[in-house]
């Protein structure tokens, strides 16, 4: 079989086939249903254009997704999320076209995302929303092939979202990152952890005495906000929504405006899906060999522009991902990774343990939007919780881990109305 597809390095194949196998181990969940999609194949002859990640985690999704049946082609979701080893794996033993290079210009991610759209999609699935907007907008004529689609982040669901209520989403989409089984786990304690060993990757500082700022308290930031505490980190965070300053007050965090907490950062992290979150005022009140780091899925919540413009000369690599801006006054600020994923850019993403959820999600998803395709409309729609609760029970059983199951009383007192005191 020959296929298409634009890489790095074929040359690295076996590395990635060998950190492919070591993720498997951890991913329980994937394998079973892997296993059921084999002899199911409830997407048989589906063409599916995925634009994800592309890490070890992410081509066991794929594999399962070809196991079920379905024709997978692979695009990058960001820029530098790559891992070329995979990329070359995933084309070289497993046989999927992949468009992806860590490190790849604007142009040519746009071109991989055009590439992965040429095979006319049965269904999209997406991190970021990136493929389904560029299908929404340059590639019109490809839309009503499309039977749905999924969505993996935060950051893409918000823009979805948006379609639908302006009315231009033209087929349904599946917003995997509202499953409790992925947005509990995942943004929780996947990126808490991921993010802290892309920021420790980078500069190799030591978290324990120093500030930490974590701006924006969604399920991302709460994972990043506990692991720095863990690693005894002095934790500030930043938020807009009362309810969830006041939830980080009440977990024992100090919470302040951004320009209050800038000058007190040693590292600032931010996870919170909107735009110049860390802006030129805040450049500008930060002291001197400050760390600044992003975790939310786009490049914009920190203003890099301003940064620019305000720095004295271009900016100079002190290590690999650490970009070092000196200021007129002689501060320097540190950026991480241009602003992108630090997790992925810098270090390997969350661990496979945790996608495994996440990305069960993805495949269940994939499945039921096949078996539905003429009862669903063209909106956002959340994860059923018969899914959600499947892969619950899995994982558990995976990890030996028995819970209690009610009895037929049990099961009438909570459906009665008639008990009382």
């Amino acid at each position: 079989m020959s296929i298409d597809y634009d890489i790095q390095d074929l040359d690295l194949a076996p590395a990635g086939r060998l950190r492919i196998e070591w993720a498997e181990r951890e991913m329980p969940v994937l394998r079973l249903i892997r296993k059921r999609f084999s002899t199911e194949k409830p997407l048989q002859g589906v063409r599916m254009s995925a634009c994800l990640h592309i890490t070890t985690e992410t081509a066991n999704l794929a594999r399962t997704l070809q196991a079920g049946g379905a024709e997978v082609t692979l695009t990058a979701s960001n820029p530098l999320s790559t891992q070329d080893d995979v990329a070359a794996a995933l084309a070289s033993y497993y046989e999927i076209p992949v468009f992806a290079i860590k490190g790849e210009d604007n142009e040519t991610y746009y071109r991989h995302i055009h590439a992965a759209l040429d095979i006319k999609p049965h269904i999209t699935m997406d991190d970021g929303a990136d493929l389904v907007s560029t299908l929404h907008k340059q590639r019109t004529e490809l839309i009503d092939g499309v039977i749905g689609g999924t969505e993996e982040t935060t950051t893409g669901v918000i823009r979805l979202r948006a379609m639908a209520r302006n009315g231009v989403l033209r087929y349904p989409i599946v917003a995997v990152n509202d499953a409790l089984t992925k947005h509990l786990f995942d943004n929780r304690y996947g990126t808490g952890q991921s993010t802290l060993d892309g920021v420790i990757r980078a500069t190799n500082v030591l978290l324990a005495g120093k500030t930490v700022v974590v701006a924006g308290y969604g399920w991302c930031s709460r994972g990043i906000a506990m692991r720095a505490q863990g690693h005894g980190a002095n934790v500030i965070v930043t938020e807009v929504n009362p309810l969830k300053a006041l939830e980080a007050v009440m977990d024992g965090y100090r919470v302040m405006p951004m320009i209050e907490a800038a000058p007190q950062g040693d590292v600032f992290i931010t996870s919170t899906g909107d735009i110049n979150v860390i802006d030129r005022q805040h450049f500008e009140a930060m002291k001197d060999g400050a760390i600044v780091s992003n975790s939310g899925h786009f490049n914009v919540e920190i203003n890099i522009p301003a940064l620019q413009e305000m720095a004295d000369g271009q900016p100079r690599r002190v290590r690999p991902f650490v970009d070092e801006y000196t200021l007129p006054d002689g501060r320097r600020i540190h950026l991480l990774a241009d602003g992108r994923l630090v997790n992925l850019a810098a270090a390997e993403g969350h661990p496979s343990a945790v996608m495994d959820m996440s990305f069960a999600n993805q495949a269940l998803c994939a499945a039921y939007m096949v078996e539905n395709a003429d009862k669903l409309e063209k909106k956002v729609y959340s994860v059923p919780e018969e899914i959600d609760a499947e892969i619950a029970q899995i994982k558990l059983r995976a990890m030996n881990i028995e819970i209690d199951v009610l009895t037929p009383e049990q099961e009438a007192y909570l459906a009665s109305w008639e008990e009382g005191t």
